[in-house]
């Protein structure tokens, strides 16, 4: 399977339900590269890279987040791939 990496901004209730961890822990169990931040506005940023199967499911996890979360919107576009370094969080 191809390689892809996406970046991807998701709005709502995002920050302080803990959406960064519950993101690494799902990306990492996808063994998805990349990393993930909250952003000033409220949103959320995050960088996916890794087999397409696998960063489209992402993706779709990302609409639902974590049980605390309430996703209004998940935007996705192309992103330069990190590479294989893991899956951080940054702050």
């Amino acid at each position: 399977m191809a390689r892809v990496a996406r970046r991807v901004r998701i709005t709502g209730r995002v920050q302080g339900v803990g959406f960064r961890a519950w993101t690494a822990g799902e990306a990492r169990r996808r063994g998805l590269d990349g990393w993930v931040r909250n952003e000033a506005d409220g949103a959320v940023t995050a960088v996916l890279a890794g087999e397409e199967a696998a960063v489209a499911a992402m993706l779709a996890a990302l609409h639902r987040g974590p049980p605390a979360a309430a996703v209004t919107a998940v935007e996705a576009g192309p992103a330069a791939d990190p590479g294989g370094g893991g899956f951080a969080i940054r702050r």
